[in-house]
């Protein structure tokens, strides 16, 4: 299939997202999308498939003219879209996800759910998925949600695939088989739109990259004949210079300590220290154990046994508001479910746990919360027209970013980072990186998951490892290497 997008415009209101963008997908080829959080190529996909409907330009597939009244018209005729944020119905089980209107009936009208299954098992082999298909998939972790969705995608026999951030719950071991199966369908002719803000990946898989800004096509080139630099140069606008800031890290007193935690199935036996103006990173695979041991320390699940103490007092804690007390902020990895209320203003989410220090007399005093809300969109360069916008409408970027001015605004002893630069560009994930050289530099102390090696390598001043819901080693940032975490997160020694 031969996608044609020309001179495409589009806004929202008075916010116009796309000005005059361009973009071609050849039959057979993966093409990257990629741009700053903002940059329109979420929007230019949606206006492909139908979503949103466009202000003016021409869409033309396989030479000819033509617009979708919806997704569901452009599944139909061979476009499916993997969206970053999730479409899961957490209620209904594995299987009832994969095949949500599209399901199969006997020749008496009953559902086959021999057949449904069958398919299901089958896709799940291709890309090494194991989970359960009566779990209810709001059970499963967000990693797990995503392989759901990729298979669902891949079982639509589409010959064009739009893939946003994809990765970005996987882990490497996930991350190659999906490679693997992109490199089938490729052979196949299926022509894939691949948006991400991991370069490694796009010079990897990619045959061609356009570059979008600020909502127009900066330029389109073979992957072969540019660069990591240069790529930055297109997207940001400027140069960037090192991809992680240095870090001169002057560890102080232990601020938060764990012991012996463990939760029946999940984790066992976890203890770990983390010192003042401190980054130790938590890697592993995913299902190891890592966002449960964090989730516990936060309160949102309850330990069967161990202990917390913080600056040295043990810490009894039931419940996120005792986590808050303490002085511990946590960064969720489910942004959408558990870190924004999504249909709230920015004001609204970023002020939530701060309420107390704007109301000392019982009622809120608007000036203060709005002091305090306009300082945190500056220092973390958050786009938005007002306010006021619900953060539903933000970019999936901006929306992390006021995740974390969020938790940044209780001044936090602890903060705890869940895959904190998910689908964040590299001169944002550049931003949130000096800020955590900022708060470890006054003391606090960070506690960071990433699936991304290079990220724990570049910004931990000690590695964590979690193998099966146990720790299996711990290693200094100078000692830390892929191979050595890799080793201990597949149980070697």
């Amino acid at each position: 299939m031969h996608i044609e997008m020309k001179d495409i415009y589009k806004a929202f209101g008075q916010n116009r997202v796309l000005s005059g963008v361009s973009f071609e997908l050849k039959e057979g080829e993966v093409h990257a999308l990629m741009g700053e959080n903002g940059a329109g190529k979420s929007t230019l996909m949606n206006l492909l498939t139908g979503l949103y409907k466009l202000d003016s330009g021409i869409i033309k597939i396989d030479g000819r003219e033509m617009y979708f009244s919806g997704p569901k018209e452009a599944e139909q005729n061979g476009i499916a879209f993997i969206h970053q944020e999730l479409n899961i119905w957490p209620e209904m089980t594995v299987l009832e996800n994969l095949f949500i209107g599209r399901e199969m009936s006997s020749k008496l009208g009953f559902l086959n759910t021999k057949k449904m299954k069958a398919l299901a098992k089958e896709q799940f082999e291709k890309l090494s998925v194991s989970i359960s298909l009566e779990k209810e998939a709001g059970l499963c972790s967000v990693g797990q949600q995503q392989m759901i969705e990729i298979a669902k995608a891949l079982m639509t026999d589409a010959k064009v695939i739009i893939m946003d951030e994809p990765t970005a719950a996987l882990t490497d071991r996930e991350i190659n088989k999906l490679f693997g199966v992109i490199a089938a369908l490729k052979k196949n002719g299926v022509s894939i739109v691949y948006i991400s803000h991991r370069m490694e990946e796009i010079f990897e898989i990619c045959d061609r990259i356009t570059v979008m800004r600020d909502g127009k096509t900066i330029d389109t080139t073979n992957i072969p004949d540019t660069d990591f630099h240069e790529v930055v140069k297109k997207m940001v606008g400027r140069e960037l210079t090192e991809r992680y800031p240095e870090r001169h890290p002057k560890p102080g007193p232990i601020v938060l300590e764990v012991k012996n935690a463990s939760k029946k199935g999940v984790f066992e036996h976890v203890g770990f220290q983390v010192r003042a103006g401190e980054i130790v990173g938590v890697s592993g695979l995913m299902g190891a154990g890592r966002t449960e041991i964090m989730r516990a320390i936060f309160g949102l699940d309850p330990l069967d046994s161990g202990d917390i103490f913080i600056n040295g007092k043990k810490a009894v804690i039931k419940k996120p508001g005792d986590a808050l007390q303490k002085g511990i902020g946590f960064i969720t990895e489910n942004r959408k479910d558990e870190g924004l209320v999504l249909d709230a203003s920015i004001r609204e989410n970023i002020a939530l746990p701060n309420l107390t220090s704007f109301s000392p007399r019982g009622w809120i005093d608007h000036k203060s919360e709005l002091e305090f809300v306009d300082l945190l969109l500056k220092r973390l360069m958050i786009k938005t027209a007002s306010t006021e916008t619900h953060v539903r409408s933000l970019s999936g970027g901006n929306q992390q970013k006021a995740v974390i001015a969020k938790w940044i605004g209780i001044g936090p002893k602890v903060l705890i980072l869940d895959e904190p630069t998910r689908g964040v560009d590299v001169g944002a994930k550049r931003e949130i990186y000096q800020l955590m050289n900022e708060l470890t530099d006054r003391g606090v102390a960070i506690l960071m998951v990433s699936s991304e090696l290079p990220e724990i390598l570049g910004m931990s001043d000690r590695v964590l490892v979690i193998h099966e819901g146990k720790l299996s080693g711990e290693l200094s940032g100078h000692d830390a290497t892929q191979e050595r975490i890799m080793t201990l997160a597949t149980g070697g020694l």
